[in-house]
């Protein structure tokens, strides 16, 4: 495989120092050096004509010999407009700069860097340059077309990796005595009815599936809330469909309707139910109604149930988020979600090469939005904190109840 970058880095090295003719005998012989495919990749490196590098190539070969003193034979074409424009790739490169944005002098302040607008900016700055001319120095220079990429995450907590590590050994110590580790969380709110879902999916040419414009709520249909519970050690995952709010007892409802119908056949003699959620949301760590709802679960169940949190602004690395979810996501992409029958369907007829199995549900329970737990109430959960971090890890005991 050619290193195109390793090109480019020695072009630019080299190039202030090279006339045409040495530019482009420089091109030829790297062509050369890299066999087939190698003037292609010279090509796009380093934005030099695909002419001129063939050219070079040829010279190479050849032995051709130039009238001493010359660039060029005599009656060459014109000179690079970068040599008739000495300014042009200064003022090019300032307009890209990523900091450029950040200017407010900057003819480009709020204007997508398209080779388009680029060219714009520079002939009003006297430059006469074509796109095509700006997308070839763009390349020289070492530049190309980029998407944004998601790895920021906010400010970092420094127990953060701590945290991981220990939500891991939890897991695996629970997963080594046999005992069940699930993964849970909210996938985001869906619309319900002929709306645009995005992706695509094979149909006859010319026969999409007509959706409408907006997306106003219907007022009939209206959202629901997928809530998951993936089990780990089964590639598993239970889904509740909920209607109503987003609460933190729609979420150990959800976590029971597993435990009821996958859990307690899967685990007949199952003691401690781990599980890892985020931080935030119905099942964050602050959320009182959280710790008072799975103690009533430990209290119905017998089982004792550690929870282990990730840290804030982690949520990705919930193994529910890319064993479980992506797989709904992709299952039901281009797909119209016309009915809460229908997201039930496609989210329980979801696999994966790797063996994924995903039951799901409707939830039509209405849940109370803001019910303030008491202080007395939160005491009376037979909470143990653990000793690392113990408002993110936890265990509720099941209360001996006369």
């Amino acid at each position: 495989m050619i290193d195109e970058r390793a090109i480019g880095e020695r072009y630019r090295a080299l190039a202030g120092d090279l006339n045409e003719r040495q530019r482009r005998l420089w091109a030829g012989a790297e062509a050369l050096s890299h066999g087939r495919g190698g003037q292609a990749a010279v090509v796009r490196a380093t934005g030099l004509n695909e002419g001129t590098v063939r050219r070079g190539v040829r010279e190479v070969q050849a032995g051709e010999s130039i009238e001493h003193g010359r660039v060029r034979v005599r009656g060459g074409g014109p000179k690079a407009l970068s040599e008739s424009d000495p300014t042009l790739l200064t003022d090019l490169e300032r307009l890209v700069r990523d900091d450029a944005r950040g200017d407010p002098q900057s003819p480009l302040l709020w204007t997508a860097k398209s080779v388009r607008s680029i060219a714009g900016a520079l002939r009003d700055q006297g430059h006469q340059v074509s796109h095509e001319t700006v997308a070839r120095y763009l390349r020289s220079l070492g530049y190309s077309l980029q998407a944004n990429r998601k790895t920021k995450e906010g400010s970092s907590h420094p127990d953060r990796d701590a945290q991981f590590r220990h939500i891991n050994r939890t897991v695996q110590t629970a997963l080594s005595a046999g005992q069940p580790a699930v993964s849970v969380d909210t996938k985001k709110k869906e619309l319900v009815g002929d709306f645009k879902n995005g992706g695509r999916e094979w149909r006859a040419k010319g026969d999409p599936i007509p959706v409408r414009v907006h997306d106003f709520k219907d007022q009939q249909l209206g959202k629901v809330n997928p809530y998951g519970v993936y089990d780990i050690a089964n590639d598993e995952g239970w889904v509740s469909v909920g209607i109503d709010a987003d609460t933190a007892q729609f979420a150990v409802a959800s976590i029971r309707s597993w435990w009821e119908q996958l859990g307690k056949p899967r685990y007949p003699n199952a003691e401690t139910l781990t599980i890892t959620a985020d931080c935030g949301g119905s099942n964050g760590y602050r959320t009182r109604l959280w710790k008072t709802e799975l103690q009533r679960f430990a209290d119905q169940t017998g089982l004792q149930i550690q929870v282990c949190h990730f840290p804030p602004g982690t949520s990705k690395w919930n193994k529910i988020e890319h064993r479980l979810f992506s797989y709904i996501s992709r299952n039901w992409r281009g797909r119209p979600l016309v009915s809460r029958q229908v997201i039930v369907e496609l989210i329980g007829a979801t696999t994966s090469t790797a063996g994924l199995k995903v039951y799901a549900q409707l939830d039509e329970n209405t849940y109370q939005r803001g019910v303030e737990v008491p202080d007395a109430e939160l005491a009376a959960v037979n909470l143990t904190p653990d000793e690392f971090h113990g408002e993110w890890n936890y265990l509720i005991k099941p209360r001996l109840i006369d």
